[in-house]
Order: structure tokens, then C-alpha cells, then sequence
């Protein structure tokens, strides 16, 4: 893939030149900068650039940011907002967007990336300065630095299935986090954020006039993605997919080009959800089913392409309907990512409302009753006694902890799945310590916001928008997320947590806004997602079971997992869940297939 975005670095090197080319990946840059102790350079072939240079410093402007000055200018006007106002003129900037502002004789640099983070930016200090870019291969590249393996982020590579941020998987480098921007000067290094979601209610306001602004912004933001594009769309047969081909078709004379991935398995084909809304909003239907030698194909791909090791399955089929895409002559497609995340979709905000009642019942039936029955001797392992048992101990774990409690690395044990050198190089609190941090600012103190909160960081921005990004950029189309518009977010967080969660009912308000636009059947389906059914043919097509085989073996011999683990993992994936089982497989592949192709 070639490496989309901003890079450059301040500090001295004796060969501008070569540091370029070697950062770029012998990709010649499309708009460029340099001088003595400093570049900055940009590959925009999918987004736009500005870049600004005058006698004290250069800035740049990648993706699709709205500033006052408009596109033509923005550079200009960043360059001279942050002498007047510092950090503090990201606050102006809407859209997506990286911006990186250099003033070598000041020694001074601002990077930040929007709020949502759809961009990226990986920093890495040199010895006397800081490198930067879109791709963390292009920053490992730049001659000061070093591309070491961390073992931590291995650790959060198996507990997430990413490595989330600021960690990268080199020891050193970090990612800036959505909504935060890094300055550095003279050495030092200073991250703030200059925006964070305010999710403070509302009082007063009844369910018609939230519903009359809700449609109005969803309208708004809709057309602000497509712009003058002519652009198709990812279909999914969920509500959010089905969402923004609905308002594309309102905003559109002719028919919306729909791309939807079925599968040939049970349980995880949803292409007559995609027929269903296609038929709705008289889109042109495109469908494409997978097949298991897609996956053969695809997998050394996806493990070149990604900057880190990234084990989301459903990158796939997001990389096939972005083909599909491109092949019927789109340049741009519309996602709905997001939906979830702002508006309550996710199951687990209702699941653990379930465990929230717990703590809402009298202290002395908690202790004196319930907690007792649980501890019976001989029968506390029995029906129903046992359900309560789990009950109660997952009730007594504070969130956010209580989510992860089915975190394969919490049921497995760390040390039955890794070795005591690799083990012995790990703080194992640290992922659970990082959804902490994030959990408890969010602005909110109610449990739903913070669960959203949390998820807008490590399920949208560290997992799906990455997925998404990625693989539309291999595919060569431009990706565009209506739902993750700033005003209709900031909307978001002035909805009451009871219209996103009401009852146990998830995107209540949403639902019920749009009762009028989505089809019943939609709108009371259950959640399901972009699924693969890789466990199931890892081992019924020979070459996908071979190249898992190999790459478990390749894996075994690094030194960090058990043999005797991986010799069960695959026994409990033919015998006991291959779906299950399978997604822990996938998550092993990926590491093995990404190492061998980057180290």
C-alpha cells in the first residue's frame, strides 16, 4: 500500500533527500517542503493537502478539514492562527483532519489529528527533534530512529486485537490520541487535548424538538460527505448502513450504488438485511460473496498493508465491498460507522445496565441473602445457583473492568499462554489501566455515556475506523463517515443516556427519529456486524487450514507462546468451537503473517 498522508520531521540530517525517499517507501511525495533541519511532505492521491511556507515556518493540512479560510487557504491560515492563538486554533477546525506546523528557529512543532480520529499521526523524539507521519513504517523509517519490537504492545495487540494509542508496536514511537495534539519545543513534549466530547444534557426539551434537529443535522451531515461527489456506499443491512443510503437517496436524483458482502455460512450471512434496505431506497444493488480463497488472498496482504499487527477479521470483507466499489467506478464510498458509539448500540451497554441494578438493591439482601446463597457448600456450583454466582461476581466489578471480563486473556490465564521471559518483560494491569484513563474522563458521570466514551476511543478509533481506512485506501477509493460529523456528535452528547439506552432497549431515540425512513425489519433486528466465518473454513479449505498451520508453527518458535497453548488452541478450534476458537486463531495468524512480512 502506498502510505497516504503528511510526514516529515524537525532536526538535523545530512541527507534531506534520502530521509524523504526513505520515509515516502520510494514513493515520490506529491507536495513537499524542506530546508536545513526540517521537512514536510504529503501523499494525497484519495484526500487533499495545503501546504504553506514562509520565513519562519511550514504547515500542513491533510483530509477533509472546514476551517474559515476554506480549502484553498487553510494552510495560510493555520500557519498564521497558531502564532495568534497557539494550540488553541485546532478548536476552529472541523472535518478530518492532520495538521503538522513546523518553526525550526523557534525549535517548535504542533501535530494534532480531529476529533475522531479518522486521521492519524505517529511521533517518534529523535535526538534532537521529532519525526512524524500518517504511517508508522514511513516514521520507524527515518534515520534516527529504531524499529524495536515492544512486548508490551504485543501484550495489547492480544488483549485488544489492535495495539490502541498512544502505543505503538515499536518500542518509543506513540500515536496521538483523537482530539489531541502534541507540541513540541526545545526538546520537550507537551500533549493536550484541545477537544473532548461534552455529553452535559438538556433539560426541557421533549422528544419532537430532539427529533426535529436530529434529522436536520443527520440531513446536513449526509451532504457534507458527499460534496460534489458521486459517490456509492457500503451496505450492510444494519441501521447505520441503511441510515445514510437512505438520506443519500433522498439527496440524490438518480440511484445510490450499494455494495454489500454476503457469506455461505450460517449464521453470519446478512445480505437479505442489505436486499431488504437496497429495495427500500431503490439503490442499484452491487453483491459480492466471499469465499474462502478470498481470505487465502487476502491475508499476506492485509499483514503488508497495515502499519501494526491488526486482527479485526471483518478488514475482509470491508476490503472486497471496497473493490466492489472501485470496480463500478467510485472514487468515494459513504460508511456508517459510528452509529453505535453515539447513539447507544452497542450490547454491552445494556448488559451491564443488568449488573448496575445489583448495586441498586438494600445493602442487607446483597450480604445477608444473595451473597450467602452463593457460597453454599456443594450445591453453589449448580443450577440456578452457579448463574447467580456469576452473576453477582461480575455485579461486584466495577465497570470498565467488568467488560473485559470475558477477555480471552482473563479466562485463559496469561501464564498458560505465554512464556515466563516474555511474560517477565509485561505490566499485564496496563490495558486494563488504559480503559480506565479513558473511562473516567469522560464528562459524564453516567455509565452509559462513559461505556460510549470508552468505545469512541478503542471500538471506533483504534479498531473499526482503522479497519475501514485501510482497506478502502488498498482498494483506492476515499472513505467517508456522515455519522461522525462534529455537529451531529456534539448533538449526540446532548441527548439524555435514557434516549440512547432506554430500559435495556439500545438507540431508542435514533430508532424511533428514523421510524419513518428504515424498514421495520431493520430497525428491529438483532445487532449482528461484518462477521467472518474464518474459524469454520480454517478448517474446511486446505489452503486457508495449511497457511494457518505454518503460521501457528512460525509462531510457537518466537519464543513468547507455549507450544503446549498453541497445540490446545488448535485442538479446542476443530473440537470444541471453531467460530470461538477461530477468532483466537485469526488473532495468532495475523501476528505471524504481520512479522514475517515486516521484520
Amino acid at each position: 500500500m502506498t502510505p497516504q498522508g503528511i510526514y516529515g520531521w524537525l532536526g538535523q540530517l545530512p541527507d534531506t533527500q534520502a530521509a524523504l525517499s526513505a520515509m515516502a517507501r520510494e514513493y515520490v511525495p506529491e507536495s513537499k517542503a524542506s530546508g536545513p533541519g526540517w521537512a514536510l511532505a504529503a501523499r494525497h492521491p484519495l484526500q487533499n493537502c495545503a501546504i504553506h511556507q514562509d520565513a519562519e515556518g511550514v504547515a500542513a493540512i491533510y483530509g477533509r478539514p472546514r476551517t474559515p479560510a476554506g480549502a484553498a487557504d487553510a494552510a495560510r491560515w493555520l500557519l498564521a492562527g497558531f502564532r495568534a492563538k497557539g494550540a488553541d486554533i485546532l478548536k476552529d477546525i472541523g472535518g478530518t483532519f492532520s495538521v503538522a506546523i513546523l518553526e525550526p528557529a523557534r525549535r517548535r512543532a504542533l501535530l494534532a489529528i480531529d476529533r475522531m480520529g479518522v486521521e492519524r499521526l505517529c511521533v517518534g523524539p529523535t535526538d534532537d527533534g521529532i519525526a512524524f507521519g500518517a504511517d508508522l513504517q514511513s516514521v520507524a523509517r527515518h534515520p534516527k530512529l529504531k524499529a524495536e519490537i515492544d512486548p508490551q504492545a504485543l501484550y495489547d495487540y492480544f488483549y485488544f486485537r489492535t495495539v490502541p494509542a498512544p502505543r505503538t508496536v515499536y518500542r518509543g514511537l506513540e500515536k496521538l490520541l483523537p482530539g489531541q495534539y502534541l507540541l513540541w519545543e526545545n526538546g520537550r513534549m507537551r500533549r493536550d487535548f484541545y477537544w473532548a466530547l461534552d455529553y452535559a444534557g438538556e433539560r426541557g426539551r421533549d422528544f419532537a424538538s430532539y427529533r426535529t434537529e436530529f434529522r436536520a443535522l443527520l440531513d446536513q451531515a449526509v451532504e457534507r460527505a458527499l460534496g460534489n461527489d458521486d459517490a456509492g456506499a457500503f451496505l450492510s443491512g444494519g441501521t447505520d448502513s441503511s441510515t445514510v443510503v437512505g438520506i443519500m437517496s433522498q439527496r440524490r436524483a438518480r440511484a445510490v450504488d450499494t455494495f454489500s458482502i454476503g457469506f455461505a455460512a450460517e449464521g453470519f450471512d446478512e445480505m437479505h438485511y442489505a436486499r431488504i434496505a437496497a429495495a427500500r431506497f431503490h439503490s442499484q444493488p452491487h453483491e459480492y460473496y466471499l469465499q474462502p480463497r478470498d481470505i487465502v488472498e487476502a491475508l499476506p496482504l492485509l499483514a503488508q498493508d497495515y502499519d501494526e499487527p491488526f486482527a479485526n477479521e471483518s478488514a475482509v470483507p470491508s476490503l472486497f465491498c471496497a473493490r466492489l466499489g472501485k470496480s463500478a467506478g467510485h472514487d468515494v464510498m459513504l460508511a456508517g460507522d459510528g452509529g453505535d458509539e453515539i447513539f447507544g448500540g452497542n450490547a454491552r451497554y445494556a448488559k451491564q445496565k443488568i449488573f448496575q441494578a445489583y448495586g441498586c438493591l438494600p445493602g442487607w439482601l446483597r450480604t445477608a441473602l444473595i451473597e450467602p446463597a452463593t457460597r453454599l457448600p456443594g450445591v453453589s456450583h449448580r443450577f440456578p445457583l452457579r448463574k447467580l454466582k456469576s452473576y453477582v461476581e461480575q455485579a461486584r466489578t466495577p465497570l470498565p473492568d467488568r467488560m473485559e471480563s470475558y477477555n480471552f486473556l482473563h479466562k485463559s490465564g496469561a501464564a498458560q499462554i505465554f512464556t515466563p521471559e516474555f511474560l517477565a518483560q509485561l505490566d499485564e494491569s496496563a490495558p486494563l489501566a488504559a480503559l480506565r484513563e479513558v473511562y473516567q474522563r469522560t464528562r459524564s458521570d453516567h455509565a452509559v455515556n462513559r461505556m460510549m466514551h470508552l468505545d469512541l476511543k478503542f471500538t471506533l478509533a483504534d479498531n473499526d475506523l482503522r479497519k475501514v481506512g485501510a482497506m478502502t485506501e488498498i482498494a483506492g477509493v476515499a472513505v467517508r463517515y456522515p455519522l461522525l460529523d462534529d455537529d451531529l456528535v456534539a448533538f449526540s452528547g446532548r441527548l439524555p443516556p435514557q434516549y440512547k439506552v432506554k430500559g435495556l432497549k439500545l438507540r431508542w431515540f435514533f430508532k424511533k427519529a428514523l421510524d419513518d425512513l428504515l424498514p421495520r425489519e431493520i430497525i428491529h433486528k438483532t445487532k449482528h456486524g461484518f462477521g467472518l466465518p474464518f474459524g469454520l473454513w480454517a478448517l474446511q479449505h486446505p489452503p486457508l487450514h495449511d497457511m494457518v498451520v505454518e503460521s501457528l508453527s512460525a509462531l510457537g518458535e518466537r519464543g513468547w507462546i507455549k507450544p503446549a497453548y498453541l497445540s490446545e488452541l488448535r485442538r479446542q478450534h476443530a473440537e470444541v468451537h471453531p467460530t470461538y476458537y477461530g477468532s483466537v486463531v485469526w488473532t495468532l495468524v495475523m501476528l505471524e503473517q504481520w512479522l514475517a512480512a515486516h521484520l
